[in-house]
């Protein structure tokens, strides 16, 4: 213990004595540890991100779209055949089902007053809400009555309030869609963007009798996709076989043949981003990682240079008893405290920097634990490989030679 002291003793004064030398060698290990664990921690608040925005759109969903098939005879204009009888057989069977809704949109000009926007009408039945997880902040729903009914009533999403009434109370007003005008029952707490960049604020909905009936014509039951919610994340893969049996069975479409529709989980998306984020964060932090092996580099030839400097030091301290092993030992410890000192340095920068781009950003990016410890860990290893060969050719010098050395 009282050697190893004596060595980083001595590794010390030397980085000391040379302030501006071990500035600049210290940068390289300096920037190379800050870009990595930025990366990292960029690469999580992404991921984070991202997996918010995905069960934002909903518990365990699974989303059926119609498709064009030769098999069902189904070319029309709508492109299926789904329809809300399709929904109902699909929660009456599956028994990892817990919810389905059918679904119907279009694009639309909606006008309140002097105001008007285009937006996203959509038809819809009310366990639409509970399946993609919607929650009315002010007034209510709609009845089940109004459905029956085809009454002319709807719940708006917060941008489409906030562009209509911006300040005013906008449950009981009316906004017209088309010719017909349409009472404002609730409207719908803030959700933000999904996966895809949709923002899943900036619609309007409506019960799908009214929709089909008044915005946008079509055949009576024909919708244009269902969402289904299965009971347990662990049976969304049993609830799709379930319902694609079920769908068959309804539609008269062999196994062997093309289905008129086409089914998407969000287990599907969660994978498809992890793959993408998986990659992206491996190939970014080899970038980032390529600085380390440059502020390496820096390092071994700063110690080269201190060896050929010192020469004369080393000739004497072999006089005076110095083995090959301590010699090696000193040169070897400043290479690693150089790099130390980068790391922690570059730690503190890269602590900053997460902390001003989840401000920024406003997203939940924590400093990595993980990308912490691989980081100081790293620059002590690239101390020790690029420190190894101007130390390994200090403690080789011959003390005869180095004494004489100027």
């Amino acid at each position: 213990m009282t050697a190893l002291i004596s060595v980083l003793r001595i590794a010390l004064r030397a980085i000391f004595r040379s302030k501006l030398r071990a500035a600049l060698t210290v940068l390289g290990i300096l920037i190379g540890v800050a870009a990595v664990v930025i990366v990292v921690a960029l690469g999580e608040g992404v991921r984070a991100t991202v997996a918010t925005q995905t069960s934002s759109m909903g518990a365990n969903t699974i989303f059926v779209f119609s498709q064009p098939s030769a098999s069902s005879g189904a070319r029309s204009r709508d492109g299926g055949r789904l329809t809300e009888s399709d929904a109902q057989a699909i929660l009456r069977e599956a028994t990892s089902v817990v919810g389905v809704a059918p679904w119907s949109a279009a694009a639309a000009q909606v006008v309140a007053g002097d105001r008007n926007m285009a937006t996203q009408v959509m038809g819809v039945t009310l366990p639409y809400l509970d399946v993609r997880g919607f929650v009315v902040a002010k007034g209510r729903t709609w009845s089940e009555s109004d459905e029956t009914l085809k009454s002319k009533v709807c719940v708006l999403g917060d941008s489409v309030r906030e562009e209509l009434f911006g300040s005013v109370d906008a449950v009981g007003q009316y906004v017209r869609i088309g010719k017909y005008a349409f009472r404002v029952l609730g409207v719908l707490e803030k959700k933000g963007q999904s996966p895809f960049g949709e923002n899943q604020d900036d619609r309007v909905l409506m019960p799908i009798g009214s929709f089909r009936a008044r915005v946008a014509p079509s055949p009576p039951g024909r919708v244009q996709m269902l969402i289904a919610s299965a009971s347990d994340e662990r049976t969304v893969d049993r609830a799709t076989k379930q319902i694609e049996q079920i769908l068959r069975q309804r539609h008269h479409i062999d196994a062997s043949d093309e289905p008129d529709f086409s089914l998407f989980t969000q287990t599907e998306v969660r994978a498809v981003q992890d793959a993408i984020f998986g990659v992206l964060t491996a190939l970014l932090s080899s970038i980032a990682a390529v600085s380390l092996v440059v502020g390496g580099i820096g390092v071994m030839n700063i110690m080269l240079v201190s060896v050929t400097e010192r020469t004369r030091e080393i000739g004497i301290r072999m006089a005076i008893g110095a083995r090959q092993f301590d010699i090696q030992m000193q040169f070897l410890a400043e290479a690693v405290l150089l790099s130390l000192l980068g790391g922690i340095i570059g730690l503190g920068l890269a602590a900053l920097v997460v902390r001003l781009l989840a401000q920024a950003l406003e997203w939940d990016m924590p400093l990595p634990f993980e990308a912490v410890v691989v980081a100081f860990c790293t620059s002590a290893a690239v101390g020790v490989v690029f420190g190894y060969l101007p130390a390994r050719r200090a403690a080789a010098l011959d003390p005869i030679e180095a004494l004489r050395h100027e």
